[in-house]
């Protein structure tokens, strides 16, 4: 009698991965702001600390990244990194109590040790991916868009419990213990070990540079309604409860199209293909938002544009990543891709700020470049892989 067989524990091991860190970041990205709030902070103190984590982003992801094609193994990143993320949340209570330049400290190891979390999982994703093609990666990154929304919605609530100034860091520290341990019983995971390639590093392809460009602007061009989207739809009426629902609607819409892309025919899932329609999709929600981001009919429909703005970019990056990336190179592909989205995000807020100051809702209409650009990039990435 054949013995069954049971089912490979890694996808279900990597889903849980995706949900734990991103509840973590369901927690951190709206929180993190109300706990210093909490401390009595001023609020230009409160800003240079929101800032530090996305500036260390920008420097660190890469290098830690390219570790992996020095040899050290993407899980290994995860439980470090999870470990002194949980070690940094842990103090942060009694470093706020002696100072905020030594909570300004411990915010920049906090982003170092957070930095390559994402992007390792989506290593060992698109590993697994490449072992086993029956494996789709927007199935099993579907469960972090599921556990960011949940952690948005559970966490108010939780707050209101426990207080902003314990249930923040203990939340989190709580969070990132557990995502460590997770990385460390997920064995199943792992991907083959990186052969060390003596010699120059392997180069990155122009294609691939481009696919990264083109998914970095697009993805920039969520920076206007990132930052301001909240603050033009309550100063138009809305209350906060539909604000609330409308930023819902966008992560729903981001869940289906995971859930379902699966079921498109393979030439649609292409990485230019995937790509391009991201950038479509978000240069028609800059210009909506321009003309009616104050009516909510429309605007429940430019939200649901963020499956495709966020969701199919996404993909599409990936897709360019497993398909691109020579070995050797692969975490510092992930790595670059990562470090260009948080530049050019970081870039293009700034811009947003002074914009939405000058002109108001023609901040969003200044998004719509980025977008045309990320086709543009996307259409001669396309073009490279006709030619010999």
């Amino acid at each position: 009698m054949s013995q069954r067989i049971p089912p490979d524990p890694g996808p279900l091991r990597l889903s849980l991965l995706y949900a734990v860190v991103f509840t973590e970041i369901g927690i951190a990205m709206p929180f993190m702001p109300v706990w210093l709030d909490a401390l009595g902070l001023d609020a230009v103190v409160i800003g240079l600390l929101l800032a530090l984590p996305i500036a260390t982003r920008i420097v660190a992801t890469a290098p830690l990244m390219g570790l992996i094609d020095r040899g050290v193994g993407a899980r290994s990143l995860l439980v470090a990194g999870s470990l002194a993320l949980a070690a940094t949340y842990a103090l942060m209570p009694a470093a706020a109590n002696l100072g905020w330049p030594l909570l300004a400290g411990l915010i920049l190891l906090n982003a170092v040790a957070g930095a390559p979390l994402v992007p390792s999982i989506d290593y060992l994703t698109l590993a697994a991916v490449r072992r086993q093609p029956r494996l789709d990666y927007a199935r099993i990154r579907m469960s972090g868009s599921v556990a960011f929304l949940v952690a948005n919605l559970v966490g108010g609530a939780l707050l209101t419990l426990l207080g902003e100034r314990l249930a923040v860091p203990l939340l989190l520290t709580g969070l990132a213990l557990a995502a460590g341990l997770i990385a460390y019983r997920s064995r199943s995971v792992a991907a083959h070990p990186t052969a060390v390639i003596a010699g120059p590093r392997p180069r990155l392809p122009l294609r691939l540079w481009l696919c990264i460009g083109a998914a970095s602007a697009i993805q920039a061009s969520h920076a206007a309604i990132y930052a301001f989207g909240s603050i033009h739809w309550t100063a138009h009426g809305l209350s906060t409860a539909t604000v609330g629902g409308l930023w819902g609607v966008g992560v729903v819409a981001e869940i289906v199209l995971f859930a379902l892309v699966g079921r498109l025919p393979a030439r649609w899932r292409s990485p230019f293909r995937m790509i391009a329609l991201g950038g479509c999709a978000a240069l028609l929600r800059a210009l909506g938002m321009v003309w009616f981001g104050d009516a909510l009919g429309t605007l429940v429909l430019l939200q649901g544009l963020h499956g495709l703005t966020f969701g199919a970019t996404q993909l599409g990056a990936m897709a360019a990543v497993s398909a691109f990336a020579p070995d050797g190179a692969r975490g510092r592909a992930q790595g670059t891709l990562s470090a260009a989205n948080a530049t050019l995000s970081a870039g293009a807020t700034l811009l947003s700020g002074l914009a939405y100051r000058a002109g108001g809702p023609l901040a969003f209409g200044l998004m719509a470049p980025l977008a045309l650009a990320g086709l543009g990039l996307v259409y001669a990435a396309s073009q490279q892989e006709t030619k010999p």
